[in-house]
């Protein structure tokens, strides 16, 4: 396990923002995906897609991050958008029927094109 996990920014046009998410998401690294993205949120940036292609591993505790994520894309009048997601996080996201709660797509630009495509106000 290791302390570390990035969390990159690439604002899109429109009202949507990749974070991009690399490292193992467990009990030592949820606390400050969780915070990072949450800021990241507090910042303007309500609609945001995590790209999770570069995480290894996720526990429970990272499981919960994404639903506190979630909640406060939420909270916010936002959403949260799952994308490239690895196939071991795939299976516990659906086992536990968070792939129900949480938008997913196969890719970030899946997930960019989804959104921009989607009605409503941004």
């Amino acid at each position: 396990m290791t302390d570390d996990i990035e969390l990159a920014l690439t604002t899109t046009p429109g009202p949507a923002a990749v974070a991009t998410v690399t490292g193992e998401i467990d009990l030592h690294t949820a606390p400050g995906l969780r915070t990072r993205a949450l800021e990241l949120i507090g910042q303007g940036h309500r609609h945001l897609i995590l790209d999770l292609s570069g995480v290894g591993f996720c526990d429970s505790a990272g499981l919960s991050a994404l639903i506190g994520i979630w909640h406060g894309a939420k909270e916010a009048g936002g959403s949260l958008t799952l994308a490239a997601i690895p196939d071991r996080l795939m299976r516990m996201l659906t086992l536990t029927g968070v792939d129900s709660l949480l938008p997913h797509y196969p890719s970030t630009a899946e997930a960019l094109s989804a959104h921009q495509s989607a009605p409503g106000p941004a």
